[in-house]
């Protein structure tokens, strides 16, 4: 039976392990943590001693049913039935009036027409403006060379979009998926988005939220039918250590094992110091932050599952328990890193109550604070060439992780992806190959159903 390493318990390591115990490999996984799901999980907050743990996701993750290799991933866990999917996209203007996104009776890429034209936080030149956009990108998704060379706001005025367009519309939806600011980011990301989130497919765009702790959807039970797959949390690879043209074993909690093949997992910015003869070119390769502000109030103050809130710091509110504990999550929120704790739950209380007054009326019972300085790499023009492949150097040595060249930004979906091209490049190196990835949508032009 061959085996393999896989450094690091994030979504993209998990990936790996997951695809390589399947496939009759034995697989050992280190994780410097004492959890696994790496930025994608949850933690218990410290508690009254007569008080019952509180139980909290890092930040909200969230994915669109275009995710396929992510649904894939739970579905090898035994916990897809545990993401709840919803049909609706709420935007609430300051004041409170709210619009509808749905899907409607049109085929994709159609599908959104009725609804879209509905929403009432856009003016007439605004959609038109947006629609124009739409077509655009149906017309030069695959024609144009140089989307990953200008950033989205490039194209977006190149496209003459609005500003009420850009703000309201455009900037919600990209900054909260991609963790980049519009002139930040790379076009062909936006594209991306659009194409495979919200014209790929009638449903591709519903948004999946997990029901239960992130933490939870990897839990040490999930694993016991995926192969001989052993997770050891706690044991921080201190170094990979390399003799000729392979690796031959890593360092971890002071043990030495060895396996036939390694895949890390771990951030751009960890290599360097465990492995150095990689030589990887990092330069260019930054971070951008995730800000997830966590509110419990002595009342409720929302119905509503979930809503991007348009005109402020906050970009999306998600109801956690009966609108008494709420989410809020601020992407790509450099603004926020050196603002202290007491300050960002005063913006985000006094920006909650210009959507949803009862805001103003219910007492603030605890409040936590998140910030994720090293969420995402930024998905800057010019770094798509630069992000690396899974193979290496080194003949038994590979790459994963939601930096690597996945073929999509730096998200869940990427980092599974990254994960299942690690593990069929272990395979290929073992002489039987196999196929791991799920097609995307747009790809395989086939929406996925429940």
């Amino acid at each position: 039976m061959p085996s393999a390493i896989v450094l690091g318990g994030g979504l993209a390591g998990l990936a790996t392990a997951a695809a390589l115990g399947e496939a009759g490999f034995e697989v050992d996984l280190f994780e410097a943590r004492a959890f696994l799901g790496g930025r994608a999980t949850s933690y218990s907050l410290p508690t009254p001693k007569d008080g019952p743990a509180e139980v909290v996701d890092n930040c909200q993750h969230v994915l669109l049913r275009c995710c396929v290799n992510l649904l894939d991933f739970y579905k090898r866990l035994g916990v897809r039935d545990r993401i709840q999917f919803y049909r609706e996209f709420n935007f609430i203007e300051p004041g409170g009036r709210i619009s509808v996104l749905r899907s409607g009776r049109m085929p994709a890429p159609f599908h959104f027409t009725e609804s879209f034209w509905k929403l009432r936080f856009l003016s007439t030149t605004d959609k038109l403006a947006i629609g124009r956009a739409m077509l655009a990108i149906k017309n030069e998704r695959e024609r144009r060379s140089d989307l990953e060379r200008i950033s989205m706001l490039d194209w977006l005025l190149e496209k003459r979009q609005t500003t009420g367009a850009i703000g309201r519309f455009w900037g919600p939806v990209l900054v909260s998926a991609i963790n980049e600011d519009l002139d930040r980011m790379a076009a062909i990301h936006g594209f991306h988005v659009f194409w495979d989130g919200f014209l790929g497919g009638p449903n591709s765009y519903e948004m999946g939220v997990p029901n239960v702790p992130l933490g939870e959807l990897y839990a040490a039970d999930a694993w016991g039918g995926i192969g001989n797959i052993r997770l050891h949390p706690r044991a921080p690879v201190e170094q990979v250590m390399v003799e000729g043209q392979c690796v031959r074993a890593v360092l971890a909690s002071g043990e030495q094992p060895t396996a036939d093949y390694y895949v890390s997992a771990l951030p751009f910015d960890r290599l360097p110091a465990i492995l150095p003869e990689l030589e990887l070119n990092l330069e260019g390769f930054e971070h951008s932050p995730i800000t997830g502000v966590h509110l419990w109030f002595d009342r409720s103050v929302t119905d509503l599952p979930h809503a991007t809130l348009l005109d402020r710091t906050i970009q999306w509110m998600f109801n956690k328990s009966g609108g008494r504990y709420v989410q809020l999550v601020i992407s790509a929120s450099r603004s926020l890193v050196e603002t202290n704790r007491a300050d960002v739950i005063a913006m985000a209380i006094r920006e909650l109550a210009d959507f949803f007054p009862r805001v103003k009326e219910a007492k603030l019972e605890k409040a936590h604070v998140v910030k994720e300085v090293h969420a995402t790499f930024s998905a800057k023009p010019g770094m798509e060439k630069l992000r690396p492949v899974s193979a290496t150097k080194f003949a038994n040595f590979f790459l994963a992780g939601d930096w690597t060249r996945s073929g999509w930004p730096a998200t869940m979906e990427g980092a599974v992806r990254s994960g299942y091209l690690a593990a069929e490049a272990v395979t290929r190196a073992a002489g039987k190959p196999l196929k791991f990835l799920v097609p995307d949508i747009s790809k395989s032009g086939l929406a996925q159903s429940g």
